[in-house]
């Protein structure tokens, strides 16, 4: 039934400002956006990694249930090559700890911090992950 992470979505209050965090964070500005009814900008989508996988940022205002003004829900954990590097260059970009380093059997290892907007961004060292990117082959 479950297939694959396809989009995962952050919510903004300020969604040009999470756009540009954002943007500096992966180095590369997003490909799609949506407006809202009012013309305003609702929705920016990136593409991330070895997969291309979707990144959606949508504004606050569309949350369904209304903005929550605390951290909360599913975690998502992207897999990166240096957890420790990312960790400190998401601090020095504003984010706040959530969870500090974490041990969580042999070769798995995550962190999270709170981005600027209220959404908690999951960093884990996986070998899983390197184990499926080394089966599928030369990457582009």
């Amino acid at each position: 039934m479950l297939r694959g992470f396809a989009t995962i979505s952050y919510w903004a209050d300020d969604l040009e400002a999470a756009k540009d965090w954002y943007a500096e964070l992966l180095g590369i500005e997003p490909y799609f956006s949506v407006p809202g009814p009012d013309g305003r900008a609702g929705y920016y989508e990136f593409r991330v990694g070895d997969y291309q996988h979707e990144l959606g940022l949508i504004d606050n205002r569309f949350r369904p249930g209304g903005p929550d003004a605390r951290p909360g829900g599913a975690v998502m954990f992207w897999h990166v090559d240096d957890l420790e590097s990312a960790v400190k260059r998401l601090l020095s970009m504003g984010a706040a700890p959530y969870e500090k380093i974490t041990e969580r059997g042999e070769g798995f290892v995550t962190a999270s911090v709170v981005d600027p907007f209220g959404n908690i961004l999951g960093v884990m060292s996986n070998p899983h992950y390197l184990e499926v990117l080394a089966a599928a082959g030369p990457q582009a």
